[in-house]
């Protein structure tokens, strides 16, 4: 990971100081991140589980958890501190509360739902399914949006765009092959992802094979669909497409294909890729020949801000996602 990207996203997190929440306290590569967090004074860190047990498992790998705050999901009276706020919100009955907050996940995604941290960090034991599902049924999501997707940043070398080498696309992990309502829940989502997360005033391609109707097909027609949906919801923000990729990254490419005034094309700085097929292609292909670093996935959506690491993830690769997460969370 880029060294200097990694140092911003540690001082503007460190400046914020929120609080995070981490579940999966059996992991040693989570209580890693935990340990750095805690060392460096970058945040509030809530622990899920048996305090004796966490301190011993940090203890057999020479982490020092000073400053830690726990939360005992084993613990009923802990749980049943959950209860009012939780049941107030109308999210859950009494008894819900009580039996589903055993599940230490549930219990992170309750104490953010509950206002007592302001985010959590999950999925390096977990599923991106158990992870969505839980902050889902918990946390729920943001007003207006319907649908879960993820983003990720681009770092491509040799790339010389609005905001340097860096590029934002979305949804390369959830969703298969979303239709025109979920389209533009993801645009939009990415749109508020970047602005929060980077600050960059968004503008957003919505991608495809053709430029602007140079070819027609059904798939195009939900392309266009969610982009018409994108600026009825969201007039604040500057939407354009259908574009080729190059229409809507060079400026050259742009002025000869794109036949009409655009604050997009030739200088988007956030894709929107048409389904997943597409999407995980293009980043498997930016990462190999162009040997581009990607950030994330920052799963997005959600009422709070929720990460979703990869099971592979190496801690240095876990702290960015937690960084970035914890920037959100401002």
């Amino acid at each position: 990971m880029d060294k200097e990207f990694i140092d911003q996203l540690a001082e503007r997190a460190k400046t914020g100081h929120k609080h995070i929440v981490f579940p999966e306290t059996d992991c040693p590569e989570i209580l890693e991140c935990a340990a750095n967090l805690l060392a460096d004074d970058i945040a509030e860190v809530t622990l899920v589980g048996r305090q004796e047990d966490i301190v011993a498992l940090a203890a057999e790998h020479d982490l020092d958890l000073t400053g830690a705050e726990y939360f005992d999901n084993t613990d009923e009276e802990a749980r049943r501190s959950l209860v009012e706020p939780i049941t107030a919100a109308g999210l859950l009955s009494e008894k819900a509360v009580l039996r589903k907050s055993k599940t230490a996940v549930n219990a992170a995604m309750m104490l953010v739902s509950a206002g007592r941290a302001d985010c959590v960090a999950a999925g390096r034991v977990l599923t991106t399914a158990d992870v969505i599902i839980a902050a889902q049924s918990i946390i729920g999501l943001a007003p207006g949006i319907n649908v879960v997707s993820s983003l990720g940043v681009v770092d491509a070398p040799g790339f010389e765009g609005p905001q340097g080498r860096m590029l934002a696309i979305a949804d390369c992990a959830i969703n298969v092959l979303p239709d025109a309502e979920a389209l533009a829940d993801i645009a939009i989502s990415s749109a508020d992802t970047i602005s929060s997360l980077l600050g960059w005033e968004p503008r957003v391609a919505f991608l495809s094979f053709t430029t602007c109707g140079s070819s027609e097909d059904d798939s195009v027609d939900v392309i266009r669909h969610g982009l018409e949906l994108a600026r009825q919801r969201r007039p604040d923000i500057a939407f354009d497409g259908e574009f080729q990729l190059d229409a809507a990254i060079n400026p050259k490419t742009a002025e000869r294909k794109v036949k009409r005034e655009s604050a997009v094309a030739g200088k988007a700085n956030v894709l929107i890729f048409p389904n997943i097929h597409a999407g995980n292609i293009g980043v498997k292909l930016i990462q190999t020949f162009g040997h581009a670093d990607v950030y994330g996935p920052v799963l997005q959506g959600f009422a709070k801000p929720v990460c979703d690491f990869s099971r592979s993830a190496p801690v240095s690769e876990m702290m960015g996602n937690i960084l970035m997460l914890l920037v959100r969370a401002e």
